[in-house]
C-alpha cells in the first residue's frame, strides 16, 4: 500500500511539473507574439528623440527615485534582523540586501533572492536556518505590499482594461477582492492565531507580531509605488498614476510566471498593450528603457563593486576563523601544560 501510494504522488508531482511547464510555454509565447506584434509598429526614430528629451533634472530626480526604492527593499532584511535577532550590523544587513536586489531585477530570484543570499550572509556569519527566515520575511515583505496594492486597484477598478482583454474589468475585480482578502487573512493570522510555529520543508517559520507584519505592508507596498513613480516621472504627464501602478504589478507577476529575467520583454509588451489608446509606443518605451537604465543597470554597476567588497570581506573571515581553529590546540596544550 506504501509503495502504491509513494508511486501515485511522484505521478501525481510528475504530472503537476509538467502541467506547470506547459502554462509557462504558453504564456511566454503569448507574451512573445504580443511583443512581436507591437514592435513592428514602433517608430524607433522617435523612440530615440523621446530619449534625448529628458532632461538632466529629470534623470537626476529618476535616480533619486531609484535610489528610495532600493533603500526602502533593503529595509526588509532590517525587519529580518529584528525578526531573527541575528548580530549583524544594519549597514552590512542593508549592503547585502542591496546586493541582492540588482542582481535579482536582472538575473532573476534564483540568483539574486536565493543564492546570492545564502552567500553573502552564510558567509558573514549567519546560519543557513536564520538566512532562510530572513529570507520569509523579505518575501512576504514584497508579495503582501503587492497584494495590497493590486487588490485595491483591481477590486475598485482603477485600471482601464482594453476591450480586446478577456479577463475583463469585473473578472480584474474578482482577483483584487481574493488578493484582499488573502493579505487581510494573513495580518488576522498574526493578530489573533495562536499557533506562531510553522513547517515549511524542514524549515521553523514563526509567524511574527502584527507590528512586525503591518511593517511588512508598509514597505512592500511603498516599494512597488516608488517603482512606477519612476515609470511614472518618464512618461508624458497627465497619465492616472494608480494605473500606471495597476500596469506594472500586472506585468511583475506576467514577469514571475514567465521566469524570464529583468521581465525583458513582458514588462515592454504589457506596457505597449495597456497605454497605445493614451500614449505613442515611441514614447512608451523610451520611458521604458530609460526605467530600465535607472533602475537595473545603474544598480548593478554600483551592486557588482559592493559585492566584491563583501566577497573580500567573507574571505578575510573565513581565513580568521580557520587561523582561530589552528591555534586553538595549541592554545590548549600551553593551558595543559601551565596546569
Amino acid at each position: 500500500m506504501k509503495a502504491n501510494a509513494t508511486a501515485s504522488s511522484l505521478t501525481r508531482q510528475r504530472w503537476l511539473g509538467w502541467a506547470k511547464r506547459a502554462v509557462t510555454l504558453v504564456f511566454f509565447v503569448l507574451v512573445a507574439a504580443l511583443l512581436v506584434t507591437l514592435m513592428r509598429n514602433v517608430d524607433w526614430p522617435a523612440v530615440a528623440e523621446a530619449l534625448r528629451g529628458y532632461g538632466v533634472l529629470t534623470l537626476l530626480a529618476g535616480a533619486g527615485i531609484a535610489a528610495a526604492s532600493y533603500l526602502v527593499f533593503s529595509s526588509y532584511d532590517l525587519l529580518g534582523k529584528a525578526y531573527t535577532g541575528h548580530a549583524l550590523p544594519a549597514r552590512r544587513v542593508m549592503l547585502v540586501a542591496f546586493v541582492c536586489y540588482a542582481f535579482n531585477l536582472n538575473l532573476g530570484a534564483w540568483v539574486g533572492s536565493l543564492a546570492m543570499r545564502y552567500r553573502l550572509y552564510t558567509r558573514l556569519g549567519l546560519g543557513v536556518a536564520t538566512v532562510t527566515r530572513v529570507l520569509s520575511v523579505s518575501l512576504i515583505a514584497n508579495w503582501l505590499g503587492y497584494m495590497l496594492l493590486a487588490g485595491a486597484i483591481f477590486a475598485f477598478r482603477l485600471l482601464e482594461l482594453p476591450q480586446s482583454w478577456e479577463i475583463g474589468a469585473a473578472g480584474l475585480q474578482v482577483i483584487g477582492v481574493g488578493l484582499l482578502v488573502v493579505s487581510f487573512a494573513y495580518l488576522a493570522a498574526c493578530r489573533f492565531s495562536r499557533r506562531r510555529l510553522w513547517q515549511v520543508r524542514g524549515h521553523e517559520i514563526v509567524l511574527p507580531p502584527l507590528r512586525l507584519a503591518l511593517l511588512q505592508a508598509a514597505l512592500g507596498a511603498l516599494n512597488w509605488t516608488l517603482m512606477a513613480a519612476l515609470i511614472y516621472l518618464l512618461l508624458p504627464p497627465g497619465l492616472f498614476f494608480p494605473g500606471i501602478l495597476g500596469i506594472l504589478l500586472i506585468s511583475a507577476i506576467a514577469g514571475v510566471i514567465t521566469h524570464i529575467p529583468a521581465g525583458l520583454g513582458v514588462l515592454e509588451a504589457v506596457f505597449l498593450a495597456l497605454l497605445q489608446h493614451q500614449v505613442a509606443p515611441s514614447v512608451v518605451l523610451a520611458a521604458l528603457i530609460g526605467y530600465r537604465a535607472l533602475y537595473f543597470l545603474l544598480p548593478l554597476v554600483v551592486a557588482c563593486l559592493a559585492y566584491l567588497a563583501l566577497e573580500r570581506r567573507g574571505r578575510k573571515r573565513k581565513r580568521e576563523a580557520r587561523r582561530d581553529t589552528l591555534a586553538a590546540p595549541g592554545r590548549a596544550e600551553t593551558k595543559a601544560e601551565d596546569d
